[in-house]
């Protein structure tokens, strides 16, 4: 592999995917993140007996599992790079769309 060569990125549905599978999905910088929640869930569940927290934060991972996976590792850490700064400096990333734009694309395109 060269240094030119380009990270492909994957599809995938995670929507039943286990949490050993999401784990694996994730950039390594969030692993530990996930690490700490499904422990933290995992431990609640069973003194509540109550699953429906655990259900939420698998949902929550499996939606940036299939992100990390659509945009590869690198094209991820770019969203969440680009992501923060908008948050930082409240400006709207280079070439983005403002979203009524993005709106009025979409009602064009279905003939409304």
């Amino acid at each position: 592999m060269s240094a030119e060569s380009v990270e492909s990125p994957r599809r995938r549905d995670f929507k039943d995917a286990s949490p050993r599978e999401i784990r694996a999905a994730l950039v390594p910088e969030e692993r530990p993140d996930f690490d700490r929640q499904w422990q933290r869930i995992m431990a609640e569940a069973i003194e509540s007996l109550d699953l429906t927290s655990v259900f939420t934060i698998l949902d929550s991972w499996r939606r940036r599992a299939t992100l990390t996976t659509s945009l590869g590792h690198g094209g991820y850490r770019r969203m969440l790079a680009r992501a923060e700064q908008t948050l930082r400096t409240g400006e709207p990333a280079t070439g983005s769309v403002p979203l009524d734009q993005v709106k009025a694309y979409i009602e064009e395109r279905l003939g409304r």
